[in-house]
């Protein structure tokens, strides 16, 4: 265990969102209070989370209890996805998109031995693919809802013309995936260029071996990247369809609760 004064580490780790928080007021940009309550809620929930996951791995249940784990993963992430869409009746949609391709990732990463299958490399692996899988969906359904809002006019008119409901939001969805899976692609792109992914140093600190190191991270991250794909996709499909009556009429999205 790396021995640590865990107090000094923290606040030394705070200087820099003090930094933030005393240019948003003295600018007035108004996200210190975003910045400090993202900051504490963190802190909360990695506390948390380390304490039971420490319990989790100290029982006979390991194996079910990493599943049931991964299971609230998924659950959590696509109740943010549909809260920010501003319709629970994308839950479903998420959840499906999410967990399906999380689960083909985790196929592919224990099927073929990249890792070995144990209960914390399960929910790492896990955590991973749904965090990244998450950040996306969030910006789909974000921005799907802006988009048929501040472009309500083009798509009522596309449907004054005659054209279904499906093809008059497709400009939206596109725009919306597009937005989505920039970051996701530029990081793709660049990575090792411009920082070692954390898996991968993770690895290369653990005494794996820098080559398999390489395929293990490049494995990983390839699997993100169409986990991403694939959920901010269906995301946006699934809100645009809500954001329609049975009659193809335009309805609002209200906005994130």
């Amino acid at each position: 265990m790396i021995d640590l004064n865990p107090i000094l580490v923290l606040g030394a780790s705070l200087s820099l969102i003090a930094i933030a928080v005393g240019v948003s007021v003295i600018l007035k940009l108004g996200f210190e209070r975003s910045i400090l309550w993202a900051s504490a809620r963190a802190a909360f929930q990695l506390g948390v989370v380390g304490f039971v996951l420490a319990l989790v791995l100290d029982t006979d249940w390991e194996g079910l209890l990493a599943l049931v784990w991964v299971l609230g993963m998924v659950g959590v992430a696509a109740w943010v996805t549909a809260n920010r869409a501003g319709t629970r009746s994308i839950f479903p949609s998420a959840a499906l998109a999410i967990g399906s391709a999380t689960g083909l990732s985790l196929a592919v990463v224990f099927g073929f031995g990249v890792l070995p299958f144990e209960p914390i490399q399960v929910i790492v692996i896990a955590g991973i693919t749904i965090g990244n899988a998450l950040t996306g969906t969030v910006v789909s359904a974000d921005q799907v809802r802006k988009q048929m809002t501040e472009g309500a006019a083009q798509v009522e008119g596309l449907l004054a013309l005659g054209f279904p409901a499906r093809k008059s939001s497709m400009f939206v969805v596109r725009e919306a995936t597009r937005v989505a899976l920039l970051p996701q692609i530029e990081r793709t792109k660049v990575v090792g260029l411009v920082s070692l992914p954390g898996a991968m140093a993770g690895l290369l600190i653990a005494g794996v071996e820098p080559l398999d190191a390489v395929v293990i991270q490049l494995v990983v991250m390839l699997l993100v990247l169409g986990t991403v794909a694939v959920s901010a996709t269906v995301v946006a499909v699934f809100t645009a369809r809500a954001g329609f009556t049975p009659d193809q009429r335009l309805r609002e999205l209200p906005g994130r609760r």
